[in-house]
């Protein structure tokens, strides 16, 4: 095994925390839809997903490569700057967990590298075509791509079953959530764990541990692996309850829908080396799904605020990563305070999140969030299914109130018998 100094230990541990809040963060992308519609139980969807992320990590090393060897100078690089680097990406992983929001910890991770490689060593050393072409591009295209073919296939779904809804129906769509859901999972594992083994790699050639170029180590990638799939295990429940509720409410042929296509699409970056968000691709195949139902809905009120944290992760995790590096240039006990105020931070927000506790128990119960004026007023318009008995269809718009004539006169009253 390579040479390891402190500050090199440190900054492999601090990366396996990330890669363990990546896991927690991200298991909606797989089985927030698989839960919502009752495909399985909480528990047993997340260590499905958890063993699946796994058997992913040892794909391919195609995104731990294009981290490692592309987005910055690994040359110029310094343990210091990983860990600062790492600190930005906890941080906001650990926040948008807090308020429930599914953001991407891929570029809350590239994030805080960029930000962090800028602090130490200028703009320079940041390959922007790659931060364009493998990063950016991909976040603006992937949730689109994702939800217009989610919402293609959904159409296609009911186009082709009709109105058929009966029990075999609802099983075959939910064996086939079941076994799309485990497609992403095992997509996710070829992705995002991979960024945990980039990071790490990277800083091993920062440390003169390893030649620069080299491919991740087997140690990193079954640690790196481990650690997602804890954290994947644990369940980040408040994100599940977004996905699976917050955002759209989805049967079951709309959850096979959306998480076939998210598959296909993470797949296929993985294999090119785009370091791809799945929580852009997850959440576009989701709106897409609920858009490609008559009559179903998404909130856009809840998508909103996703989107806002979306735009917000990549500069604000660069921000922190930026400040981190700031404070660990001064010196050992610059980077023992960084230390220190990471687990201050993360145990503040661990705190908070008691009060409130949202778990495989009631993870599944209605949001009450509302659907929203487009979203309301298209479902309005929307004709029901044919085979629907529509119900309540009176009238309600009051009849007038007669008011008397002044001028008339008063009736006499009926005569008693």
């Amino acid at each position: 095994m390579e040479s390891f100094s402190l500050i090199l230990a440190i900054v492999v541990v601090t990366a396996l925390a990330f890669d363990f809040t990546n896991g927690f963060h991200d298991t909606a992308n797989a089985m927030a839809t698989t839960i919502s519609t009752g495909a399985l139980k909480p528990k047993i969807a997340v260590a499905m997903s958890a063993v699946l992320n796994l058997v992913g990590a040892f794909l391919s090393v195609e995104v731990a490569n294009t981290i490692s060897k592309g987005l910055v100078d690994e040359t110029g690089i310094r343990p210091e700057v990983i860990f600062a680097a790492l600190v930005g990406a906890i941080l906001w992983n650990l926040l948008t967990w807090l308020v429930g929001l599914p953001s991407s910890s891929s570029h809350a991770l590239m994030g805080g590298l960029v930000g962090a490689t800028v602090a130490s060593a200028g703009f320079g050393a940041v390959h922007g075509d790659v931060l364009v072409t493998k990063v950016l591009l991909p976040a603006v295209a992937a949730p689109i791509v994702a939800g217009l073919a989610s919402l293609l296939a959904t159409r296609f779904s009911y186009g082709v079953g009709g109105t058929a809804d009966g029990e075999a129906t609802r099983k075959g769509y939910r064996a086939g959530q079941i076994a799309s859901a485990g497609l992403v999972s095992l997509a996710h594992g070829t992705n995002d764990a991979q960024k945990t083994m980039g990071i790490i790699t990277l800083a091993l050639v920062a440390g003169g541990s390893i030649a620069p170029g080299s491919n991740p180590p087997t140690w990193v990638i079954l640690s790196a692996g481990m650690a997602i799939a804890l954290g994947t295990y644990i369940g980040g429940w408040r994100i599940i309850r977004t996905m699976g509720k917050g955002l759209t409410d989805l049967e079951p042929r709309q959850g096979f829908a959306a998480q076939t296509s998210a598959a296909t699409a993470i797949l296929a970056s993985s294999h090119l080396g785009f370091s791809l968000s799945t929580t852009h691709v997850v959440s576009g195949s989701v709106m897409g799904a609920g858009l490609g139902r008559k009559g179903g809905v998404v909130r856009w009120s809840t998508a909103t605020r996703m989107f806002v944290a979306w735009a917000l992760t990549l500069p604000a995790a660069a921000l922190v990563g930026a400040g981190a590096e700031s404070v660990t240039g001064l010196g050992d006990w610059g980077t023992a305070a960084v230390a220190v105020f990471l687990v201050a931070a993360s145990a503040a927000i661990w705190k908070i999140s008691r009060r409130e506790v949202v778990d495989h128990t009631n993870v599944v119960e209605e949001t009450g969030e509302p659907a929203g004026v487009v979203t309301a007023a298209i479902a309005a318009v929307t004709p029901p299914p044919a085979g629907m008995v529509t119900e309540d269809l009176t009238a309600t718009i009051p009849a007038p109130v007669t008011e008397p004539s002044p001028a008339a006169p008063a009736a006499p009253p009926a005569a008693a018998v």
